[in-house]
């Protein structure tokens, strides 16, 4: 297995991304999309990638715009253009017969790369996936935490409490415990490298321009629940069973709705699932895959 970073000029500008290469290539290229905040391809797939190289997959995992060591954009960051700027990245990197996955906002980018441009992908990975709720939370004070959140948003006061917070190895700790429950994952080279990238890059900025466009005053802009139906590759959602971020409920809800899905519930993992339980995981994603390259041998399916 072999790793690389590279770099591509878009029309958005450089983008820079980790690519992994198996001894032998046996099955389906993946796209692996990360999430938002603090995040990075590196942070998110460091160890997912490396193990579905071995598995006989290439895989492809791009900083977006703004995060890890990907440039801004010279414009705020929303949903639209990720999904633009991600369909340029396949055609610029010539991807065919891929299978795309993400977390959270880049789950959300997966379904939205799925819906906009169908045909594409042969299949999807979806882990604790953005695009399925119509507020930031669940319950009965829902439309009351959505609407402080979309005020805290417009006056800064949110962006500025995000800058003490990354500033703070102690506030940072807290925030990990609460997306990666397992406490054996929450390891001190990870706080480390989430540290680095939340004082150094620009994500957690670029993040905050994603959020003002998608936290409306009471819904969020961007709900795919609606258009699941429409998706007819095979997809697998996995979810930790104690995500606090997108409950469970949504992704049964989600898989429900997809024709050909299976869902994955991680017990006790919560939202950085794939860091919380890489040894389920991973095992899952790597047997989705086989029964996607099984059913049709990339290169083979219908167009």
């Amino acid at each position: 297995m072999e790793q690389r970073r590279r770099q591509i000029a878009l029309s958005i500008g450089m983008v820079s991304y980790m690519e992994w290469f198996p001894s032998a290539e046996t099955g389906s290229p993946v796209l692996l999309l990360h999430g938002g905040g603090a995040d990075s391809a590196m942070l998110s797939w460091g160890e997912v990638a490396p193990a579905l190289a071995d598995a006989g997959h290439r895989v492809i995992a791009p900083d977006h715009p703004g995060f890890g060591r990907s440039p801004r954009l010279n414009a705020p960051l929303t949903q639209e253009r990720l999904v633009d700027y991600l369909a340029e990245f396949v055609d610029a990197l010539g991807l065919d017969g891929y299978v795309v996955g993400g977390l959270s906002l880049g789950g959300g980018l997966s379904l939205g790369h799925l819906l906009t441009h169908p045909g594409r992908a042969r299949g999807a990975i979806l882990l604790g996936t953005y695009g399925v709720m119509p507020r930031l939370t669940d319950g009965p004070f829902s439309a009351l935490t959505h609407f402080l959140t979309f005020t805290l948003l417009r006056t800064g006061l949110l962006n500025a409490m995000t800058t003490m917070y990354s500033r703070s190895p102690t506030a940072m700790e807290r925030g990990l415990k609460d997306i990666v429950r397992n406490e054996g994952a929450r390891t001190p080279a990870l706080l480390a490298a989430v540290m680095v990238e939340a004082q150094k890059g620009t994500g957690l900025a670029v993040f905050g321009e994603w959020q003002r466009d998608q936290v409306l005053w009471n819904r969020l802009r961007t709900v795919y629940s609606d258009r699941l139906p429409a998706i007819t590759v095979p997809v697998l959602l996995v979810h930790g069973g104690q995500d606090r971020g997108v409950p469970p409920a949504r992704a049964e809800k989600a898989a429900a709705s997809i024709p050909r899905s299976a869902l994955v519930v991680v017990p006790g993992a919560g939202h950085w699932v794939q860091r919380d339980r890489p040894d389920l995981v991973i095992p899952a994603i790597i047997e989705h895959l086989r029964r996607i390259d099984d059913a049709t041998p990339a290169g083979t399916e219908s167009t």
